[in-house]
């Protein structure tokens, strides 16, 4: 996984011409608990309510995930919320 994060990077700069700060993935929680992301020093953010961006709703028929992130760039913080 690191060397994937680290080949993203690189790649999503010459495609884009930006280098992104984080990595994000979702895990469903009924079926996976998260554990290589844990190992591997992803950040749990905390899980979604089962709606999806579209649902207009508000009816959680989605399953909740968990909501991993890794930083690309130590400073990642500070570009956030500078």
């Amino acid at each position: 996984m690191a060397r994937a994060a680290r080949q993203i990077a690189a790649d999503w700069q010459l495609q884009y011409g930006y280098r992104p700060l984080l990595l994000e993935t979702f895990v469903e929680q009924e079926r996976f608990r998260g554990t290589a992301y844990q190992a591997a020093n992803w950040i749990c953010l905390g899980q979604t309510t089962g709606c999806g961006k579209l649902d207009v709703h508000h009816q959680a028929l989605l399953p909740i995930k968990t909501v991993w992130v890794y930083p690309l760039d130590r400073h990642f913080r500070r570009v956030l919320c500078g």
